[in-house]
């Protein structure tokens, strides 16, 4: 059709051909991707936790900033987020937060995000105007389907419950909604306090629990394996993946895939989508 356009000369007929051919390689990079995702739970949701690292409000802030960018991801990706348990900062920012992701390869993806992320910038919370660096860490699990089995036994389990902080409605602070659960033989802590029901908070942190028992599980058999293996160790990545660089000039570079972009704005605005093609690519040897 573009050749047949070009010889005739028919301007309408070569921009639509072209708008055509790219919705195609659009489409093409979509099934393309499903081919890069190789584990066993990659078409799962995902449960991701935010953390912030030393720094105080510089920090804090830092998280609340990475929970709007992937929001925002995950509103252009089309998924869905629910945030399960969120702990403010005392003046400002997020000190941790975990949220839900629903949707087809939410796992698969944000595996890739997993680590330390750095921020570069001037602070604005800092009267002299100097650069600070902040640190923020992200885990994610994959929200382990119902056939998977994991053996939680209720004796092993310590539930205590207590009031939610924070915003969130005439039931904050006034019931004992919020909900800590202990696994004490792995001394796994998990927590949940935004559902509004003390019964929806511990499904909520019973749901988290079994995605940590899970990957625990998973690293055991892991760790065995590599015993068997001897003193091979494969080259990994470091747990710092990203920086952020706002001053003195605009830069996100990630250090595993050395894939880096000038337009800061766009990727806290959730375009993370070339950071995480490339990931996928990185861990499939392509």
């Amino acid at each position: 059709m573009l050749e047949i356009a070009e010889e005739e000369n028919e301007d309408e007929l070569i921009s639509e051909t072209i708008t055509e051919l790219e919705e195609v390689q659009e489409k093409f990079r979509g099934f393309e991707l499903l081919f890069l995702f190789s584990g066993e739970h990659d078409h799962n949701n995902a449960i991701v936790s935010l953390h912030a690292g030393a720094g105080g409000t510089e920090a804090q802030d830092w998280v609340e900033m990475l929970l709007r960018m992937y929001t925002r991801w995950a509103d252009a990706s089309g998924y869905k987020v629910q945030i399960m348990d969120l702990l403010a900062g005392d003046e400002a920012g997020v000190k941790s937060v975990t949220f839900l992701v629903t949707g087809n390869y939410a796992y698969g993806k944000l595996k890739c995000e997993q680590g330390v992320h750095r921020l570069i910038r001037i602070s604005p919370f800092d009267s002299s105007g100097r650069r600070h660096t902040s640190f923020a860490s992200l885990s994610v699990l994959p929200d382990i389907d119902e056939e998977v089995e994991v053996d939680i036994n209720n004796d092993d389990l310590r539930i205590d419950t207590y009031r939610s902080s924070g915003a969130g409605g005439q039931h904050v602070n006034k019931t004992d909604s919020a909900v800590r659960i202990t696994h004490i033989p792995s001394g796994i802590v998990v927590q949940c306090q935004n559902e509004r029901s003390q019964l929806s908070n511990r499904m909520a942190a019973m749901k988290i629990l079994t995605a940590r028992l899970y990957e625990l599980k998973q690293k055991e058999m892991e760790s065995s394996l590599e015993g068997l293996k001897g003193e091979y160790k494969e080259i990994a990545w470091g747990s710092q993946i990203r920086t952020y660089t706002l001053n003195p000039f605009n830069l996100i570079k990630d250090h595993r895939t050395n894939v880096e972009t000038g337009n800061v704005q766009a990727v806290l605005d959730g375009d993370l989508d070339a950071f995480i093609h490339a990931c996928l690519a990185f861990k499939n040897k392509l």
